[in-house]
């Protein structure tokens, strides 16, 4: 009986200093908004040109809407590149995006790059084949990939020779992904956010479902190595079916920790949900209390150690 005692203060002591380390990490990651990679409204300057982004092919730019890299037509594409390269070592990308249009039947969905090339249009989404650097797809028409649902948002790792297979969906070549049934149509904003910490982590999360709820759709502490030169860059493409293709905000950030740490932000499994609202106040006081409960917890396993100890010693004193 006093044994079971003993561990299961252990166990709570465990667990509570588990929590305290999740929270001090999470506390540990600051960011700075990154002026030369981040998108919002009117997007051009007087001159009705970006000071940060260069644009091309079909993309059209409303400034009072959004930057729309195809149209509902076929056979189009469109793309919008960085003009500066993204030199942050660990960064935050969040993006506001928009893909509908009138059509049962549509296609073929956009891509979000981080490559050393910029600007070439091309096969993959509108961008060139044989990148070099990471590539996150939204594929909204399935080609050849038996049990995918799709929409179907996948990550590929470019190694500058190996060729995106479109014809099978990509699947030779996924670094990661998940189905995102009802990213198209959504009936509140759309967005996705890739945090990425060098050589140790690389998250994705999706919002289509609700307003401020977040969906995990991939992460690993295992994450592909980026050039040191390499830009931040957006393109779509459409073929016998279409779709409109929108980017209405893009908010990067530059990511740092306060503290030595081997996980930069909690993880959480495959499909969990994650709240973006503000971090209340009073983190000291928190701390404060939950010290006083670790060391109540510390000085009660002691104590029921020891008297287990002295029981235990009696018992075999009275034996003889």
């Amino acid at each position: 009986m006093l044994l079971s005692s003993t561990v299961s203060a252990l166990w709570l002591a465990t667990l509570a200093w588990g929590a305290v380390q999740a929270e001090a990490e999470e506390d540990a990651v600051k960011s700075i908004g990154l002026r030369t990679h981040s998108l919002v409204q009117p997007y051009l300057d007087s001159d009705m040109q970006s000071r940060w982004y260069d644009f091309g092919g079909d993309t059209i730019i409303r400034t009072d809407q959004y930057i729309r890299l195809t149209s509902d037509k076929p056979s189009q594409a469109g793309w919008l590149f960085s003009k500066v390269p993204l030199t942050a070592t660990n960064w935050e990308i969040e993006v506001e995006f928009k893909i509908h249009g009138k059509n049962q039947l549509y296609g073929d969905g956009f891509a979000m790059w981080i490559t050393k090339e910029r600007g070439r249009q091309g096969p993959v989404f509108g961008n060139a084949d044989n990148f070099e650097g990471l590539g996150v797809f939204f594929d909204t028409y399935k080609n050849n990939r038996p049990g995918v649902v799709f929409p179907y948002v996948m990550a590929m790792v470019g190694d500058g020779k190996t060729s995106y297979d479109k014809d099978s969906d990509g699947k030779a070549t996924e670094f990661a992904g998940c189905s995102a049934r009802g990213i198209r149509h959504a009936s509140v904003p759309t967005k996705f956010r890739l945090t990425y910490f060098q050589d140790k982590y690389l998250k994705l999360e999706l919002q289509y479902k609700s307003e401020n709820e977040w969906t995990l759709c991939f992460e690993t502490n295992e994450p592909p190595a980026i050039p040191q030169v390499a830009y931040l860059g957006f393109s779509a493409e459409t073929g016998e079916l279409s779709d409109n293709h929108d980017i209405i905000s893009v908010n990067a950030k530059n990511l740092y920790t306060t503290q030595p740490t081997g996980r930069p932000t909690p993880g959480s499994s495959k499909g969990k949900k994650s709240s973006s609202g503000s971090k209340k106040e009073g983190g000291s006081w928190t701390w404060f209390f939950v010290k006083i409960f670790l060391v109540g917890i510390a000085a009660t396993g002691a104590y029921v150690g020891y008297t287990a100890w002295r029981a235990n010693n009696n018992k075999r004193s009275h034996r003889f």
